[in-house]
C-alpha cells in the first residue's frame, strides 16, 4: 500500500448489535474498493474479518478484526468489532483507536440494546458518531420507523443525508439531502438522475430541514442563508463534517451491504465528512504526575498504544497498535513504560483479518501490528526511551461470570498455567484466580458465552482440555453461645513424650470484628511461651476450619488453665492441645454457619427496576435503596448472597432483554438460614472428596 499522510487517514470502528450486519458492510467495502476480489459471506465462514475458527462455526464476530483498504486518495482501517455484549471489551478497545464511529442498524430490527451500550461506550470516549441503515432490501425493513427511533433514543443531533429509493425487495437506490441527486444501483454500479417524481416533495422537505441544521452551525453561514443566498454542497459538507468531530451531528446514511447498494456512499462520506487523527484532539498521556497532550505528528517523537494482543502458540504475540505520534519503522527500539522493558519492533505488518502485510513504517495516525514483543500487552503504551509517558491504559468490562476449571490429565495439569496466562494476555476481559479456601481455579468473563470462548479456546488453541464446574460458595463459621473445652494431649513412646493441657473458653463477638485472643492463666499453669503457642494452635485451628468444616470467625479465645511438664511439654504439644480443646469448645457452643454475600448495583431500564427489585428479592436480596442514574435509567443497590449471583450475569440480561447491567464487590459474611445448613454441608463434603 502506498503512503499516506495523517489528513488522508480514517480510522473507523464498525459497532452495533449483533446481526446487525457489520461483517457484511466490511466485505462490501472491501470488495467495492478492490481490496479483495471476491465477496465472502457470514454463513459460509468466507469473510476476511471472520478468520477465527470460533466465528466461523457461531456465524458471528466475537473478537475485533483490522481491515484496511483505501479509496479515493484515502486509506480507510475498518475496526470490525463484535455485537455481542458478553465481547464488550474489543468494543471498548476499537473506540479507543478510532476517529469515528459507524453505528451499522438494521432498518428490520431497528435500534436494539447492541445499539445503545455501543453508544453510551462512545460517547463516554468523545468519538465521533454517524449511522449506516443496512438490510432496506429486506422484507419488513423501514427507513422512517429506524430513524424516528434513533432520533427518540439519541437526540435532534441524529440527520439524515439520504432518504432510499423504493422499498424493500424494489430498494434500488438512495437520493442524497445535500446534492438533490439520486443515485440508483443496478449490480453494484450506481447512475445518477433526477429525484423520482413520487419522492420530490419528501426530498425537498427533509433537504430543507438538513440544511438548516447545518448552517446554524456557522454564524457566517447563517446569514448568508437568511439572506437567501444557498450554500454550496461543499460548504454545507465542510460545516456538516466539524459538527461531526464535535459530536454534536450524527449523520444517517443508508444501503444494502448484500446488494452493495449505496455501500460506496458511505466509504464518500467518511472520507469527505469523517474526522482525520489531525482533526481529533491531542491526546492525553501521563509522565509521572503530569499530564501531556501529544498531536499526531509524524514528525513528533514515536509513540504507540497497543489495544489488542493475539496470542498464537506458534509465533507468539502480534501486538496491534495505533501510532499515537512520530513515524515507526522497523527494527526500531522503543521502551514499554508499564515493564519498562526495550522492545525492538522486528518486523512491521499491516493486518487485514488473517493476513499480514509487511511494512517498512508507519506513520502517527496509522494502524499496525508487530509480532514477538517479550514484555508488551494490551493497554501499554510504547515510547523512546528517556520519555516515560503513557497512555491511559484500557477498562474493561467487570468479569462478572465464573465457573471452576480443572486440568482434565496431568498432562493438561503441567499446560493449564502457562496457557491461561497467554489467554488474558489475548483478552484482558477475562480473569483468572485461584481461591485458596475452596482450592478451585476460577476462570471469570463477562458473560457466558465469553467464559465459553475461552475454554474453547484452552482446548483448540493451546491443547488443554478442563473440566468445568459450578463455584463453590466459601463459607464461614462462627458461634452463637459460649462454652470451655480442656485439651489433653500425651503422647510416650519411650524417651522425652509429649505432655500438654489447656482449658479454652470461646466466646461470639460482633460480626465482622474477627478473631480475638486472651489469657487468664494464673500461679504459672502454662509458661508464658506455651501460651503463644497455644494462640498459634488456635489460629491454625479456625483457619482450617471449625466443627462444621470451614474456617471460624469472629470468636473471642481465653486461655484460662492448663497444665505442663519439666520434660515432655512443648510448642509442638500446645498447639496440638489448642486445637483439640477449641474444636470441643466451638461444638458446644452453637456454631452457625455463615455466608458470604455482595453488594450489587444494577442498572436498569425504568420499566424494568420493579422486574429487577422483585427477582433481587427472590435472591435472598435485601433492597437498600435505588437512585436515579443516567438517561432515565435506575440504579437498584441491593445486599444479595453471593450464592445467589452465581448466574446473575445470564439471569439479568434474559430478564431485562440485555439492558440490564451490574457491578458487584464483597459484602462481608451473614448467618446462611437453616433450612440450607444441610445443602452447604454435603457441598463441603463433595470438595473435600
Amino acid at each position: 500500500m502506498p503512503s499516506f499522510g495523517p489528513d488522508r487517514i480514517r480510522n473507523v470502528a464498525l459497532v452495533g448489535h449483533a446481526g446487525a450486519g457489520k461483517t457484511t458492510l466490511a466485505e462490501a467495502l472491501l470488495h467495492l474498493s478492490g481490496a479483495i476480489s471476491r465477496r465472502g459471506s457470514v454463513e459460509d465462514g468466507t469473510t476476511v474479518s471472520d478468520h477465527d475458527p470460533a466465528e466461523k462455526a457461531r456465524k458471528h464476530s466475537v473478537t475485533l478484526s483490522v481491515l484496511p483498504f483505501e479509496w479515493k486518495g484515502h486509506r480507510i482501517t475498518l475496526l470490525d468489532t463484535p455485537g455481542d455484549p458478553d465481547f464488550a471489551s474489543d468494543v471498548e478497545a476499537a473506540l479507543r483507536v478510532a476517529d469515528l464511529a459507524v453505528f451499522v442498524v438494521s432498518a428490520v430490527d431497528g435500534v436494539q440494546v447492541g445499539t445503545e451500550a455501543a453508544w453510551r461506550a462512545a460517547a463516554a470516549h468523545g468519538v465521533p458518531r454517524m449511522v449506516f441503515v443496512s438490510k432496506l432490501d429486506r422484507e419488513r425493513a423501514s427507513f422512517d420507523a429506524t430513524l424516528e427511533a434513533l432520533r427518540d433514543r439519541f437526540g435532534a443531533g441524529v440527520a439524515p443525508l439520504e432518504l432510499p429509493i423504493g422499498a424493500e425487495g424494489g430498494f434500488r437506490g438512495v437520493a442524497d439531502l445535500l446534492s438533490d441527486t439520486a443515485y440508483s444501483y443496478s449490480e453494484g454500479t450506481a447512475t445518477t438522475g433526477e429525484i423520482p417524481a413520487d419522492m420530490e416533495e419528501q426530498e425537498h422537505r427533509v433537504h430543507d430541514n438538513l440544511v438548516e441544521g447545518i448552517v446554524v452551525a456557522d454564524d457566517d453561514l447563517l446569514e448568508r442563508y437568511l439572506e437567501g443566498d444557498v450554500p454550496s454542497v461543499e460548504e454545507l459538507e465542510r460545516t456538516l463534517a466539524a459538527g461531526v468531530d464535535d459530536a454534536t451531528v450524527f449523520p444517517v446514511v443508508c444501503g444494502s451491504a448484500t446488494a452493495e447498494i449505496a455501500v460506496d456512499r458511505l466509504a464518500d462520506f467518511i472520507c469527505e465528512i469523517g474526522p482525520s487523527p489531525l482533526d481529533r484532539p491531542p491526546i492525553t498521556v501521563t509522565a509521572g504526575d503530569t499530564t501531556v497532550d501529544i498531536a499526531p505528528d509524524p514528525e513528533g517523537p514515536p509513540l504507540a498504544f497497543v489495544f489488542k494482543t493475539v496470542a498464537d502458540q506458534f509465533v507468539g504475540h502480534l501486538s496491534m497498535f495505533r501510532v499515537l505520534s512520530g513515524t515507526i519503522r522497523g527494527d526500531d527500539h522503543l521502551v514499554n513504560t508499564r515493564s519498562g522493558a526495550d522492545e525492538r519492533l522486528h518486523a512491521l505488518v499491516r493486518v487485514r483479518g488473517a493476513d499480514q502485510e509487511p511494512v517498512t513504517e508507519l506513520i502517527a495516525g496509522e494502524i499496525g501490528a508487530v509480532a514477538k514483543l517479550s514484555a508488551t500487552l494490551t493497554g501499554d503504551t510504547l515510547a523512546p526511551r528517556g520519555r516515560p509517558v503513557a497512555a491511559a491504559p484500557l477498562e474493561p468490562p467487570e468479569a462478572v461470570h465464573a465457573v471452576a476449571i480443572s486440568a482434565r490429565t496431568p498432562a493438561d495439569e503441567d499446560r493449564l498455567a502457562p496457557a491461561l496466562h497467554r489467554l488474558v494476555e489475548e483478552d484482558p476481559g477475562i480473569r483468572v484466580r485461584r481461591d485458596d479456601e475452596t482450592h478451585q481455579t476460577l476462570l471469570c468473563g463477562v458473560g457466558e458465552a465469553h467464559v465459553g470462548l475461552a475454554l474453547e479456546r484452552l482446548e483448540a488453541k493451546f491443547g488443554v482440555g478442563v473440566d468445568v464446574g459450578d463455584v463453590a460458595v466459601a463459607y464461614r463459621e462462627t458461634i452463637t453461645g459460649e462454652a470451655q473445652a480442656e485439651g489433653r494431649h500425651k503422647k510416650q513412646t519411650g524417651g522425652h513424650g509429649q505432655f500438654a493441657v489447656c482449658t479454652l473458653a470461646v466466646a461470639p463477638v460482633e460480626r465482622g470484628a474477627g478473631f480475638g485472643f486472651a489469657s487468664t492463666v494464673v500461679g504459672g499453669a502454662i509458661s508464658k511461651g506455651y501460651i503463644s503457642a497455644v494462640q498459634k494452635g488456635v489460629e491454625e485451628t479456625m483457619a482450617r476450619g471449625g466443627p462444621l468444616g470451614h474456617p471460624v470467625v469472629d470468636v473471642h479465645v481465653t486461655v484460662t488453665d492448663g497444665k505442663e511438664h519439666a520434660v515432655d511439654s512443648s510448642e509442638m504439644a500446645f498447639r496440638a492441645a489448642a486445637r483439640l480443646a477449641l474444636l470441643d469448645a466451638l461444638a458446644a457452643a452453637g456454631p452457625s454457619l455463615l455466608e458470604p454475600t455482595s453488594r450489587v448495583e444494577v442498572t436498569v431500564p425504568a420499566d424494568a427496576q420493579g422486574d429487577v427489585m422483585g427477582d433481587l428479592t427472590a435472591r435472598r436480596g435485601r433492597i437498600e435503596g435505588a437512585e436515579a442514574g443516567a438517561d432515565g435509567e435506575q440504579v437498584v443497590i441491593a445486599r444479595v448472597p453471593t450464592s445467589e449471583m452465581r448466574r446473575y450475569a445470564v439471569e439479568l440480561r434474559s430478564l431485562t432483554g440485555g439492558r440490564g447491567r451490574f457491578r458487584v464487590e464483597p459484602a462481608g459474611y451473614e448467618p446462611l438460614p437453616d433450612h440450607l445448613v444441610e445443602q452447604a454441608r454435603r457441598q463441603q463434603a463433595d470438595a473435600d472428596d
